[in-house]
């Protein structure tokens, strides 16, 4: 039986972190806003404290996915009520098992427990209708549009901007 665990990762573990995302950056590298060559020189994502944290899904102690959050106002006052879901990202071999609704319930699960951050915003690719889908699952609306966001090979992605309400 397959044991999955969410335990967090922290900047430490860089490497394993970088390599796990590049496979995603390269396989599905039109679901991302960045790419391998931008995450080549890019530091870890968070910054381990509790309003800038990266998770992860492991399964018989194998990553096979990832998300993170961070604070959008970490030095702004009148942002400082929000926070950002991103770098979403599940390995295509361990798709289909729950994993991703895993990631983003223990996410909204810690964000819950502070007690200033009042909603989380993503942006997802106006293509990738299976995580539009699981994210208005979760309660996330759809609140812009921002046509030609994206620009790779030629070839332009639609995203959309959506939010989770968390506390009025």
């Amino acid at each position: 039986m397959e044991k999955l665990e969410i335990l967090e990762i922290k900047s430490d573990q860089l490497k394993q972190y970088k390599d796990f995302l590049s496979v995603g950056l390269l396989n599905d590298e039109e679901n991302f806003r960045i790419t391998q060559t931008d995450d080549l020189i890019a530091p870890f994502p968070t910054t381990d404290k509790e309003d800038s944290f990266t998770i992860g899904a492991f399964l018989d102690k194998q990553l096979a996915g990832v998300v993170s959050f961070s604070r959008d106002g970490f030095n702004r006052e009148k942002l400082r009520h929000k926070g950002v879901l991103f770098r979403m990202y599940v390995s295509n071999s361990f798709r289909g098992k729950g994993i991703a609704k895993k990631l983003i319930k223990e996410l909204i699960h810690r964000v819950n427990q502070i007690d200033d951050i009042e909603q989380i915003n993503l942006t997802v690719i106006a293509n990738n209708a299976i995580a539009k889908t699981l994210y208005e699952k979760f309660g996330f609306i759809t609140f812009g549009t921002e046509q030609n966001a994206i620009k790779w090979k030629g070839k332009y992605f639609t995203e959309y901007q959506m939010v989770l309400r968390l506390k009025s």
